[in-house]
């Protein structure tokens, strides 16, 4: 099941964004996309509805086409359907290839990830260097030459990070063909089945390997001249080998193989036409061997940590759906007695009549509150209206300092004071900076208030047995051991809906 179309159109991380879903304890059902929807930023709804109400529908939604989650805009009379490629279908086509299920959505302006390591620029100026040398220095057909391999370096690099997970633009642009004839996509059929395997290497991982070496190779022109022709005569091989696999093994042509095969055969001609014969030096000759067993290598670890990582993420992916499956949670956090409070409301924030309450006892200087209360404020960012949270300090007056007493005489009153929002903020600058003065700056006063409902807190804590911090304490209940504080993303969902709690 690919949905690529959908993902970009989302501008979610796709390696993230499959990850989760393939880690959903309901994977692959509806259930399992729509909470993974949620959990990366997009609201939405499911229904099972009628198509005689479709027309009923917002311009934008999701529905099952063809056994694919796809995006569905209309447009006037007509559909635009993007699942792993984009197509338009009329209202009956779209009537009679989708299921009754819809998703609406909501896009949240922060569910644009966009990865960290992206080294494209740093490639693209590479490139450019490149061909600024070979234009400056090297003759007109020399220069075709060297931008022909450079397009061939892209063209591999673009097929070489499809394998782990990434989307590229271009190759789908090639390949992409939204006839309704072509239900599978003939480029992803030839590189994804591709039986070729060298020390692990796939035939298109040979392919970077050959143009980022004549890449190189084409710096030191006319020198390498002799190399050069003599790879590019090899490579009739690999065009041969294309070809038979494509017309008679798949019988489908790939239109990115095709591409590559035609920048080898330009390549081919230019290096046998205008290439003089000037036999290689032992220096070209060790440069030569140098070059390609570092390109060689470099590419072959690349693929060796790539492959090993994505098993590793395969394998995550199925021990988390186990460990999000919210039943085997729920049992975890029942196990433990609950604890009964008497005071829920002081320091208490979001909808104080919600069903759903979350405390975290905390202490001000505890290194490892940060991380909760930053869990917190982001659980009430996202479901303001579905969750209370009330913060329980361990602040008792009998062991506190003046410097402990100030501090939550300040955040106490801001909360008295100010605005949710402003509380919050205060409490997010202390933990980044644990400086006392800008809490007494922002809390404006020099009176302390009465801290006894803060006093009788820290008892109640003391009393309930918890004396460690941080804790999430969810309707009572303890949050289990054996869970990560981040985990309560996964499940909180099913907190806000379940009855029993």
């Amino acid at each position: 099941m690919t949905f690529d179309k959908l993902i970009h159109y989302l501008k979610l991380d796709k390696q993230e964004f499959l990850f989760q879903f393939n880690s959903h304890p309901n994977y692959p059902s509806a259930l399992a996309f729509s909470d993974t929807l949620n959990f990366m930023g997009i609201r939405n709804d499911a229904y099972e509805l009628d198509k005689e109400y479709w027309d009923e529908l917002p311009e934008e939604f999701i529905a099952i086409v063809e056994n694919s989650f796809s995006l569905v805009k209309k447009s006037g009379n007509s559909y635009s359907v993007y699942s792993d490629k984009a197509k338009t279908l009329n209202r009956d086509e779209l009537y009679q290839k989708s299921s009754d299920f819809v998703l609406l959505f909501e896009k949240d302006e922060k569910s644009d990830h966009k990865s960290i390591s992206n080294f494209k620029p740093f490639i693209y100026a590479i490139f450019a260097l490149i061909a600024i040398y070979s234009v400056v220095n090297l003759a007109w057909y020399e220069t075709v030459f060297t931008v022909l391999s450079l397009a061939g370096v892209y063209i591999s690099m673009e097929i070489f990070n499809q394998k782990f997970g990434s989307t590229s633009t271009v190759i789908g642009s090639i390949c992409g063909d939204t006839s309704a004839q072509q239900t599978v996509n003939s480029c992803d059929k030839i590189i994804t089945q591709d039986k070729t395997s060298f020390l692990g290497l796939k035939f298109s991982d040979l392919s970077l390997i050959y143009f980022a070496g004549i890449s190189i190779l084409s710096l030191f022109l006319p020198a390498t001249a002799f190399v050069i022709k003599g790879f590019t005569l090899v490579s009739i091989i690999a065009i041969g080998y294309s070809l038979y696999i494509q017309a008679f093994v798949e019988k489908t042509f790939c239109r990115v193989c095709l591409l590559i095969i035609a920048i080898l055969t330009a390549q081919l001609l230019i290096s046998f036409l205008f290439f003089e014969n000037i036999f290689f030096s032992v220096p070209t000759l060790l440069l030569t061997v140098i070059l390609w067993l570092a390109v060689f290598s470099s590419v072959l670890y690349l693929n060796k940590t790539l492959t090993e990582k994505e098993e590793v993420k395969k394998s995550n992916a199925k021990n988390l759906r186990f460990k999000r499956n919210y039943e085997l949670f729920k049992r975890e956090l029942l196990e433990k007695e609950k604890v009964y409070f008497t005071d829920n409301n002081t320091l208490s924030l979001g909808n104080k009549n919600a069903r759903l309450h979350i405390a975290v006892v905390s202490n001000p200087y505890c290194g490892f509150c940060k991380g909760a209360h930053e869990i917190l404020e982001g659980l009430l960012k996202k479901y303001p209206n579905e969750i209370s949270v009330q913060m329980r300090f361990n602040y008792t007056s009998e062991k506190a300092n003046a410097q402990y007493t100030a501090l939550i005489s300040d955040l106490f009153s801001m909360y008295k004071n100010k605005s949710e929002k402003e509380f919050l903020n205060a409490v997010e600058t202390w933990f980044e900076y644990k400086d006392e003065n800008k809490i007494k700056e922002l809390a404006g006063t020099t009176s302390q208030e009465d801290l006894t409902p803060l006093i009788e807190i820290g008892k109640e804590n003391s009393n309930a047995g918890i004396n460690f911090t941080p804790v999430f304490i969810i309707n009572g209940y303890q949050f289990p051991d054996k869970y990560d504080r981040e985990d309560i993303w996964y499940f909180i969902d099913e907190l806000m809906e379940d009855e029993e709690l």
